[in-house]
C-alpha cells in the first residue's frame, strides 16, 4: 500500500527542527508533501513562493518529497493530495495538546490520521518564531537553519 503524508506548517523559516521531522519520517512514508500553509490573516517574513523554493532546494535530491503551498484547511489539502496522514512535530506538552485537538478534528472530518514526531531533545527550543525574532535583532541564525 502506497503511503502519502502531508507535513504542514508556515515554515517561516524552515528550521533544523522541521528538517529533523522530515528526515525521521522519510523511512515510514512513500511520499511526503511538505505543505507551506498560507493564511491571509497572518504576516509572514517570506513569501509563500520563497518558502516553497527554499524548502524544495533543500530536498532537491530526495524524490520522495514534494513541496507545495496551500491556503485551505490542512485536512482538505491532504485529501486533495491523496494523503492518508498528517505529520506533526511536538516540542512540548502545550504543542501536544494543540496537535491532539487538531488530530481529533482531522480524523473526524477527513478520516486522516495524524502521526506525531517528538522533537529531539537538543531541538526542543528551536522554533520559527524564535528564529524570526533573532533575525529581527540581527543575530546569526545559521545554526538553526538546515544546510543545503
Amino acid at each position: 500500500m502506497f503511503k502519502t503524508a502531508i507535513y504542514s506548517g508556515s515554515f517561516d523559516p524552515f528550521t533544523i527542527g522541521h528538517d529533523s521531522v522530515v528526515r525521521r519520517a522519510l523511512p515510514i512514508f512513500d511520499k511526503i508533501i511538505i505543505g507551506v500553509g498560507v493564511n491571509e490573516n497572518k504576516k509572514y517574513m517570506h513569501s509563500p513562493e520563497k518558502r516553497v523554493a527554499d524548502i524544495a532546494a533543500l530536498y532537491a535530491d530526495e524524490p520522495k518529497i514534494e513541496v507545495k503551498s496551500y491556503s485551505n484547511l490542512t485536512v482538505d489539502f491532504a485529501r486533495n493530495e491523496g494523503a492518508g496522514f498528517i505529520i506533526k512535530g511536538v516540542r512540548s506538552v502545550r504543542d501536544f495538546e494543540y496537535e491532539r485537538e487538531q488530530a481529533d478534528i482531522n480524523l473526524r472530518i477527513g478520516n486522516i490520521e495524524t502521526v506525531l514526531f517528538y522533537a529531539e531533545p537538543h531541538l526542543a527550543s528551536v522554533s520559527s518564531s524564535v528564529v524570526r525574532e533573532l533575525m529581527h535583532f540581527g543575530r546569526d541564525v545559521s545554526e538553526f537553519l538546515p544546510r543545503r
